[in-house]
């Protein structure tokens, strides 16, 4: 069938494009499988579905879950849960975003806030040379972490088009 074959490359393209937002292949891949699919899945179909170990399976619907991509479900009466994989798109950029400034930019931030006044203070010409190479790097990861901050509140979304792009991408069907 053509839906099987065309979910089948587009998980493998899912999966080979979660190094980009900070997650493992089969985390990325379980996300793909997930967002193909019209009903969400439980373990088992998960596994057998990308044929996975439990194991993995569990790990990377944890991992989903603290990035806020899937929601677990517990069916009444069972102990079998059901993932809902986040399918409004400008969420899934909000919550990528939010984790990989968390993970990153915030620790560099920190780390050259304490380096760069360090740096300055040491009369040696390297020290110097390196405070303002560190400072440079300070000044761009600023600015970025304040479009991201303005992003995250959702004050930038219109001026960065990510609604009108979603939209958009929405209508053209």
């Amino acid at each position: 069938m053509k839906t099987d074959r065309i979910r089948e490359d587009f998980v493998q393209l899912w999966g080979s494009l979660g190094s980009f937002w900070g997650v493992s292949p089969t985390t990325a891949r379980v996300f793909g499988w997930l967002f193909s699919r019209s009903t969400p899945a439980d373990a088992q179909e998960i596994m057998e579905g990308l044929d996975l170990s439990r194991g993995a399976v569990s790990m990377a619907c944890r991992e989903l879950r603290e990035w806020g991509l899937v929601s677990p479900e517990t069916v009444s009466g069972s102990r079998r849960i059901l993932y809902h994989p986040e399918t409004d798109l400008e969420k899934v950029v909000r919550h990528v975003v939010q984790i990989r400034k968390r993970r990153e930019w915030d620790p560099i931030l920190e780390n050259l806030r304490d380096w760069v006044p360090e740096l300055q203070a040491d009369p040696d010409p390297e020290a110097r040379v390196f405070a303002e190479r560190l400072q440079a790097i300070e000044d761009l990861v600023e600015i970025a972490d304040a479009i991201a901050e303005r992003f995250l509140k959702g004050g930038t979304v219109e001026k960065l088009g990510l609604k009108v792009l979603v939209g958009t991408a929405r209508r053209g069907r």
